[in-house]
């Protein structure tokens, strides 16, 4: 890939958006030099690229699915950090990664309306991380943490939304870079379940804080 193959590319308002949080968030760890936006940007175009090349058609009247590009892509931004802003390293990381099933949970982009997907799966607009990872970490949660389960019940508020929200984004702005790093490392090298398991961790940590909140 080329700065020549993308220039027909553009990226949205959320995208660009997002470019600069994600530089700013780089300098301030001291991940990043001058001029990373557009190592980032060149990362996030060819992402954008190559992942359409593997999409589907699909006529439905969810906005969700209107669009090519699935918002903003926290994973390739977290691995173009971890790779201090190296674009060729990360481009190359991302197209390799993409061939392990790991890569299903972690980069959710990757299978945005992808031909690797029933049709009726892709036609719902729900993710596979999310009736697949979400669905066991609310198993989980009822079997290991059925106070902080409860808590959710009475709230009306599911925990399988917000841990969405968490793999999404990639924990950002939940934990710190450090801890990111090694969510993003343990699940690749020890499997997709271990996202379960983090979120379940994670709900672990915060049920003294839940459990207040919902006496409150």
């Amino acid at each position: 890939a080329t700065d020549a193959d993308v220039k027909n590319e553009s990226l949205s308002s959320v995208q660009q958006l997002g470019v600069e949080m994600t530089v700013r968030y780089g300098k301030y760890l001291n991940l990043l030099k001058e001029n990373a936006e557009n190592g980032l940007c060149f990362v996030l175009m060819n992402c954008e690229k190559f992942l359409k090349q593997q999409q589907r058609t699909v006529e439905s009247p969810l906005c969700c699915l209107q669009e090519h590009c699935a918002g903003y892509d926290w994973f390739a931004s977290s691995v173009y950090l971890i790779m201090s802003g190296d674009r060729e390293k990360t481009f190359t990381f991302l197209q390799r990664f993409s061939r392990l099933l790991v890569s299903a949970f972690l980069w959710l982009p990757r299978l945005h309306i992808s031909v690797h997907l029933p049709v009726t799966t892709v036609e719902s607009g729900i993710h596979p991380v999310y009736f697949c990872s979400a669905h066991h970490i609310e198993m989980l949660l009822k079997a290991e943490l059925p106070l902080v389960f409860s808590a959710f019940r009475m709230s009306g508020f599911a925990p399988s939304q917000i841990c969405l929200q968490w793999i999404s984004q990639c924990f950002w702005n939940y934990m710190d870079w450090s801890e990111i790093c090694h969510y993003i490392a343990i699940c690749i090298f020890l499997g997709p379940d271990y996202q379960i398991y983090m979120c379940i961790s994670v709900f672990r940590h915060l049920q003294q804080d839940i459990l207040k909140h919902t006496e409150a």
